[in-house]
């Protein structure tokens, strides 16, 4: 009988062994699993989906003949996600789609020119600034005589892109007729129908369009308005990935990469 027993609890210990390493494998593996998951910085594996609102050049826009996106902002994306081993998967959006898209996790980088607002940063995650140029300026058809500064656009009809900052600054001038567009191709070419009497955009990409041609029928007016710096936007519970593109944009001016591609779009 005493052999007996000592079989049986010999046999239970050895049952009980097995069940503690199969318990230990699994809470491994299922720690692995977890350090896997948080080490993933984008919402799919192996790929940054940067959403960016494609008519503004330099900075994103599609190419004539081909409807490839470039600009300063398409390089500058491109080498940071080469620098983060990732795959650069680039969307066009409306620029008041942009910040909802972040936040649902439909893309996980806004590149598009947006300055670094205090209600922007109320909605997402700020990289370090990227871009700081002049501002934002009035754009006028060249037979214009009545406008010849920003606050000339009194009881006027104001041209500016939904979702940007000029949307606030033609609403405090007044009298002004604001016409919301998605686009800057949309506002250049009211302008030219004379169906609106005068823009305000980033004078970046008002200098850009005149140097293309649009000089022929569009200038210039008035001083240029400080603005804030370009930043890039992240989801505000993905700071990992934001301070992965921080690092990345730091090694890029240090190494001379940012300055070759700002020379390459805003060259003298």
């Amino acid at each position: 009988m005493n052999i007996f027993w000592e079989v049986i609890m010999i046999s239970m210990k050895k049952l009980g062994l097995i069940l503690c390493t199969a318990v230990l494998s699994v809470g491994l593996l299922a720690g692995c699993g977890s350090d896997k998951k948080e080490a993933q910085l984008t919402q799919t594996a192996g790929v940054l989906k940067v959403g960016s609102e494609t008519t503004f050049p330099p900075f994103e826009f599609a190419e004539e003949n081909t409807n490839k996106y470039i600009g300063f902002d398409v390089d500058l994306s491109e080498e940071v996600a080469k620098r983060l081993g990732l795959k650069l998967e680039f969307v066009s959006m409306g620029f008041d789609a942009l910040i909802p898209a972040t936040q649902s996790g439909n893309i996980d980088m806004i590149a598009a020119g947006i300055n670094a607002t205090p209600e922007r940063e109320k909605a997402l995650a700020f990289s370090e600034p990227y871009f700081k140029e002049g501002g934002f300026i009035t754009i006028v058809r060249k037979d214009n005589t009545d406008i010849k500064k920003m606050d000339d656009l009194t009881n006027k009809r104001v041209g500016v892109q939904i979702g940007t900052v000029p949307v606030e600054m033609a609403k405090a001038i007044p009298g002004t007729d604001v016409k919301e567009m998605d686009s800057n191709s949309n506002i250049f070419m009211a302008l030219q129908a004379g169906t609106i009497d005068g823009a305000i955009i980033d004078q970046a990409v008002a200098m850009y369009y005149l140097k293309q041609g649009a000089d022929k029928d569009l200038k210039l007016v008035g001083e240029g308005t400080d603005a804030p710096p370009f930043v890039l936007g992240f989801n505000k519970s993905n700071t990992a990935l934001r301070d992965k593109v921080n690092e990345a944009l730091k090694a890029m001016r240090e190494d001379g990469t940012y300055q070759k591609i700002y020379s390459k779009w805003f060259a003298k």
